[in-house]
């Protein structure tokens, strides 16, 4: 595996940061943070969170364990445990057979059902040839940009959050984003994700403003597979392309998208491969919030000793992963104390 390029040596403090678009890397504890800036502001967003789920683009061994519908569909458990849809069975391969699983979506939470369902990573199987492997990692990702990469570690400034990382974050938990000339609200659904868009300007300069801030959020956030955009109601077919212009100026291609309809509806759809932050931060508040409390434990006032209080099972999730403590404490260079308080809600810590 070959080394990600960044522009500065691992290390090395940053005294000069790139003038056009950049992306700004963090490894963190419990996961690993990218943000896609220019300007000083963030146009995309990935998070990965340490898990041992197969990734986008990866080759795994496993077994075809289920037949759906006889050559077209059926589900196959990878050497991990987990399982994986196969579209569609190559006739030679019968089930309970051994077989090589190319993933192409990651296993994504689907939102407004149960706790903890998820809709399963979707696959195939594997031509010959293929090398099997894990898909790649986020900096190796990014690192495929051709981009430069600037590492953001905890003993320097944090320009993640001068980026407006915490913003974009509370935007994606909410679904709300708000701007002088107009405001979304963004609603995840199981078949699709759904943006409304609201202001008090004429429909003729609402359309496009709000169009142009659909397709910031959604690539900011990174939503892809179907999204619906419900701009308002435009009855002259001028307004209407020109929403659909600030659709195609702001998100990069590949994507197809419908015409802006006389309800001022458009579809989009964009290759679906991982969560979207909404989806991976809704999935597990918990998980969430037991991120940011880390994040803010490790950057808190240097090094040293640190005692961070937090909602109890936010403390739990802690807890249950003495490699984040220890890993927290190397890098602090202190002993970390957790401690819960029943007055506090996941998502609220205090640091000391």
């Amino acid at each position: 595996m070959r080394r990600a390029r960044c522009c500065v040596p691992p290390g090395s403090p940053v005294t000069d940061i790139p003038a056009g678009p950049h992306w700004l890397y963090e490894e963190g504890i419990g996961e690993a943070r990218a943000a896609l800036v220019q300007g000083g502001r963030i146009l995309e967003a990935q998070i990965e969170r340490e898990d041992k789920r197969a990734r986008a683009g990866g080759v795994y061994a496993g077994r075809l364990t289920h037949t759906l519908i006889v050559r077209k569909r059926g589900i196959a458990r990878l050497n991990s445990g987990e399982e994986v849809l196969i579209e569609p069975i190559p006739p030679k391969v019968a089930e309970g057979a051994t077989v090589r699983v190319e993933v192409l979506r990651e296993a994504i939470a689907e939102p407004g059902l149960e706790m903890g369902r998820e809709k399963l990573a979707r696959g195939r199987i594997a031509v010959p040839g293929l090398v099997a492997g894990p898909g790649p990692s986020l900096l190796q990702r990014i690192d495929e940009t051709g981009l430069p990469i600037v590492p953001c570690p905890a003993h320097e400034e944090d320009r993640l959050e001068a980026a407006g990382w915490s913003e974009l974050l509370a935007e994606a938990m909410t679904g709300e984003v708000g701007r002088e000339d107009a405001a979304l609200r963004i609603f995840p659904t199981p078949a699709m994700t759904l943006i409304d868009v609201d202001g008090a300007a004429p429909p003729a300069q609402l359309g496009p403003k709000g169009a142009k801030l659909a397709a910031q959020a959604i690539r900011r956030m990174g939503i892809t597979g179907s999204v619906g955009i419900d701009l308002p109601t435009m009855n002259n077919k001028d307004e209407r392309l020109i929403a659909a212009a600030q659709i195609d100026k702001v998100l990069p291609q590949p994507f197809e998208r419908t015409a802006v309809n006389g309800f001022g509806f458009v579809q989009i759809i964009r290759k679906r491969e991982r969560a979207s932050l909404i989806e991976l931060l809704r999935a597990d508040p918990v998980r969430t919030a037991a991120m940011a409390a880390l994040r803010a434990a490790e950057r808190h006032h240097g090094a040293g000793a640190v005692t961070l209080t937090l909602a109890p099972a936010v403390a739990r999730d802690i807890r249950a992963h003495a490699e984040w403590i220890r890993l927290l404490e190397r890098r602090r260079g202190g002993t970390v104390t957790i401690t819960a308080d029943e007055a506090l809600v996941p998502g609220v810590h205090h640091v000391h």
